[in-house]
């Protein structure tokens, strides 16, 4: 008999659904302003966003989830 670990909501996170997150839903997200999120790209600490209009850009949203689960990984 194989053991198994029972499966509840500790042991399994939720998955996170793949979306363009849009520049508020980034500040929501890490409580960042515009200025910061920017100077943060330009020093290769943050991920970059992508351009998906000709006047628009985004961030995938699970590069920001992993961005943030870093974070707080350093500061623990």
């Amino acid at each position: 008999m194989s053991s198994q670990f029972p499966v509840s909501p500790e042991n399994n996170p939720p998955l996170l659904e793949r979306h363009i997150m849009r520049r508020d839903e980034v500040e929501r997200r890490t409580g960042f302003k515009r200025a910061h999120i920017y100077n943060l790209m330009k020093e290769g600490q943050f991920p970059k966003a992508k351009r998906i209009g000709m006047r628009a850009v985004g961030w995938d949203s699970l590069e920001i989830e992993q961005w943030i689960t870093e974070r707080l990984a350093q500061q623990a």
